[in-house]
């Protein structure tokens, strides 16, 4: 299922990453599960979680009177989305000023630059492949 304009709110990230973890489950489940981080009342949980339901970010199924809930986005789609809209609004549109902003801007050990630099080689890698059998 693709979602177009995702736009999700801290509280939505909230809830469907507990989702995501604890899938299929109930809403008290999920308000058990954030009351120590968010404090959160269950009326409040439901209400955020039927609203998710109608924005096509979570799905329910009822079994006699309890419903459960799953996510309706993969979290590769909410990343997506959500990288999308920080990459329109902050960099024209544009990737490589945000990974230079990025670079330069953040503290990177040599860890991550060496862990950055294989993916940027093995994407390069696939992509030549890809060519050559076309």
């Amino acid at each position: 299922m693709k979602k177009k304009n995702l736009e999700l709110f801290e509280s939505e990230w909230t809830i469907l990453q507990a989702v995501w973890e604890l899938e299929p489950c109930a809403a008290p489940t999920v308000q058990e599960a954030l009351q120590s981080k968010k404090g959160w009342a269950y009326t409040t949980v439901k209400t955020m979680m039927d609203r998710m339901v109608k924005k096509g970010l979570l799905t329910t199924e009822k079994i006699r009177n309890l419903y459960l809930y799953s996510s309706g986005i993969t979290k590769t789609q909410a990343r997506k989305s959500e990288i999308t809209r920080t990459l329109k609004r902050a960099f024209s549109g544009t990737l490589t000023p945000m990974m230079q902003f990025l670079v330069e801007n953040d503290e990177l050990s040599e860890e991550e630059y060496h862990h950055l630099g294989r993916l940027i080689k093995e994407r390069k890698r696939k992509k030549t492949i890809k060519k050559k059998k076309m």
